[in-house]
């Protein structure tokens, strides 16, 4: 199944919903899948991504989803490749350059996947009406939260596990990136496939599978996010030095 579904931020449970676990059972399947991931991460280190993204699937199935940033859709072709049908989540900040917006269209017409557009609670506007305009220049990590955080913890209720396509070589914080890990925070399975891959890798599978990738890329940005907080990178810096440029911050929280 394909297409693009829009989540709206209403936080309900809907009608026939299970209700949350009961503590003491919520407490063991945590348990359970900290163990999980601990025993995978050192079983599949060096492993080909493709059998991080089997293991994940056939522990999962339907619990296991990808979230993808739309910056290239290297990630969500690799596991499609494995389990067409899966559930994408791609968050919809409502700052997102257009450019990126038709990776994610172009994702969801052409890949046997399903995208879920995750939207905040809070238009940009109503932000601007309750936290005062522009915060992201302000705040970065307040807008941060508001529109990347706490929309990622709505996406990922019903799932076990996701997939993100972090790599060691992205910046220092990340260079101990695990293949499989326990997301403490989420209490979930946080599978990081391309973990060991060079960018050199990155784009031999564009090449090869014809994938789609961002074109500011083609534009000097070496990383992309939100536009007011994205800013073209210099000839030696960093990957993600064109992130919050102005703010000592390197990550948007959701992997931190």
């Amino acid at each position: 199944m394909s297409g693009l579904v829009w989540a709206a931020g209403l936080g309900l449970v809907g009608a026939g919903e299970p209700a949350a676990a009961e503590p003491a059972a919520a407490d063991a399947n945590r348990q359970e899948l900290r163990t999980l991931a601990e025993e995978a991460g050192r079983e599949l280190e060096g492993a080909p991504a493709l059998e991080v993204v089997r293991w994940a699937v056939e522990r999962f199935g339907d619990r296991f989803c990808v979230t993808s940033s739309m910056a290239d859709a290297v990630l969500v072709h690799l596991v499609s490749r494995v389990a067409p049908g899966v559930d994408v989540v791609f968050l919809d900040t409502g700052l997102h350059f257009p450019e990126t917006l038709r990776v994610r269209d172009q994702v969801s017409r052409t890949m046997p996947v399903n995208v879920r557009s995750i939207r905040p609670r809070l238009t940009v506007g109503q932000q601007d009406g309750e936290y005062g305009p522009r915060l992201f220049h302000r705040s970065p990590d307040d807008c941060c939260q508001l529109r990347k955080v706490e929309s990622l913890e709505r996406a990922l209720v019903g799932y076990d596990a996701w997939a993100t396509g972090l790599r060691r070589d992205d910046s220092p914080s990340r260079a101990n990136t695990p293949v499989v890990t326990f997301d403490t925070r989420r209490g979930k399975v946080k599978v990081n496939p391309i973990a060991a891959w060079t960018q050199a890798d990155v784009e031999t599978y564009i090449s090869q599978w014809d994938v789609p990738v961002n074109e500011l890329f083609g534009r000097a940005y070496s990383s992309v996010g939100c536009w007011p907080c994205t800013r073209r990178t210099r000839a030696g810096e960093d990957a993600r030095a064109g992130r919050w440029a102005m703010f000592e911050k390197a990550e948007c929280g959701l992997h931190g």
